[in-house]
């Protein structure tokens, strides 16, 4: 996959964890290759992924310590990490005011901060709150299903 664009990626935690979820769910299998063939992608260094200290925070009330070591690998490979600042406070507090949950809230507004070009979720919820909010959002917000089928569709037009 040749690409012309170095993606920002902001993936959420339910993204980060669906590898380690029930494979047997076609939905679920099709998902994880989604954010692998998108991780691979940030290894290799042609995209990037973005941590935040509010990933930190959520992954770090997994329970399960063996999926959280997993997790946090995957997140070792992030090139930009966002720090929690007031900025990031205030507006997490705007974005709850919509309706978003608290940890949605401050992820919506650090993949903002960090200038994502992308912020990726399994989360159809969330989604769809999104979608209806979209006027007030400053990052895109996608299913990484969606979004890397658009994206190779795109990459494909310019290379055609």
């Amino acid at each position: 996959m040749r690409n012309f664009y170095n993606y920002r990626i902001y993936l959420d935690a339910c993204c980060l964890n669906r590898p380690f979820d029930d494979q047997t769910q076609s939905r679920i299998a099709l998902e994880t290759q989604a954010i692998l063939t998108i991780l691979s992608q940030c290894q290799s260094g042609i995209w990037r992924l973005i941590a935040s200290a509010a990933l930190d925070a959520e992954l770090d009330q997994t329970p399960d310590l063996e999926r959280l070591k997993n997790v946090k690998k995957i997140l070792a490979i992030a090139k930009i990490k966002v720090i929690s600042s007031q900025l990031i406070e205030k507006r997490s507090a705007e974005l709850q005011s919509l309706g978003f949950s608290s940890y949605d809230a401050t992820h919506i507004a650090s993949a903002e901060r960090s200038q994502a070009d992308i912020f990726l979720t399994t989360d159809d919820r969330l989604l769809r709150k999104a979608e209806k909010n979209s006027q007030l959002i400053n990052v895109k917000i996608n299913n990484p299903v969606q979004w890397l089928v658009e994206v190779i569709q795109i990459e494909g037009n310019n290379n055609g």
